[in-house]
């Protein structure tokens, strides 16, 4: 649903109940309602002029028409994406457009448009998006998408594996055995009809526990974009499966104090990201 739609929506179910309008009914006014810029708005109340829930009077104000005209589609309640649900539809579109090396600026009006939401909410996304290494804002264009590289990538994983191994060794004194039962529980291939469970941040454990600033500043600046890439390479149950049994592995060899069996099954599973995203990547071309 656009803005304009749910704009649309929102007014029509307000007038046909005994809600009333949110405001006075006057562009400006919606506008500043609804977060918006003036394009969405004007849009929507045209289409209500045109289906008669909204009168235009000869002096060019606006009234309110008949609401027993109010079309049944339109009595729907509409709803906007939770700010969440929101943050991670524009995070997917960012990184399809990225691993497609999509060169096209992003607008944050357009965005909005698309979205169903106001501007400011887009550009505190894109903020964030930016800060995470996914988007560049460059002044009076837009906001351009951090291209995707297969050699970055491969350069990444070099690092991160080193570092990571590193992590886990200096980890070992802080291992807690029932935190260890509950990463095991989060994260489980699905089985007959049980859906599998998988826990992105299970990295993280050993990370902040390994008490090396060095390595815990590596992944604060860069896993967030590669850890975006990687999570949305989950395309399907089998490789979310996948994934959830190498996870296992990992765990279920720290509780035994497995160490180097720990270490050769964290190794694959950071070295198998690489071919989840190639896998993602054929599935986006044409």
């Amino acid at each position: 649903m656009t803005i304009a739609n749910y704009i649309k929506s929102d007014l029509a179910v307000r007038l046909h109940s005994a809600e009333g309008l949110p405001c006075k009914l006057t562009l400006d006014a919606l506008s500043q309602h609804y977060g918006v810029s003036m394009t969405p708005v004007r849009n929507a109340v045209e289409e209500l002029v045109s289906a008669g829930v909204i009168h235009r009077l000869e002096n060019g104000r606006l009234a309110p028409g008949d609401s027993e005209r109010v079309a049944a589609d339109l009595l729907v309640t509409p709803s906007r994406p939770t700010s969440k649900a929101l943050e991670e539809a524009v995070r997917r579109e960012v990184i399809q457009r990225s691993l497609q090396q999509d060169a096209d600026f992003l607008r944050e009006q357009a965005t909005a448009e698309q979205f169903a939401t106001g501007r400011t909410a887009v550009r505190q996304i894109f903020s964030r998006l930016a800060g995470a290494g996914l988007l560049e804002h460059v002044p009076r264009r837009g906001w351009r998408v951090t291209p995707y590289s297969e050699q970055d990538t491969l350069d990444y994983l070099e690092v991160r594996e080193t570092l990571e191994l590193k992590a886990l060794d200096l980890s070992r004194p802080h291992f807690n055995r029932e935190e260890l039962q509950q990463l095991l529980q989060a994260n489980q291939p699905g089985r007959g009809r049980s859906p599998s469970r998988l826990d992105f941040d299970m990295h993280d454990y050993w990370i902040e526990r390994c008490e090396n600033r060095y390595i815990q500043e590596f992944f604060s600046r860069y896993s967030v974009f590669y850890n975006t890439l990687f999570n949305s390479a989950v395309t399907d149950d089998a490789v979310k499966s996948a994934m959830a049994q190498e996870h296992c592995e990992i765990v279920e060899a720290l509780l035994q104090q497995d160490w180097r069996g720990a270490r050769n099954a964290l190794s694959r599973h950071i070295r198998d990201q690489q071919n989840n995203v190639s896998r993602m990547i054929a599935s986006l071309q044409p």
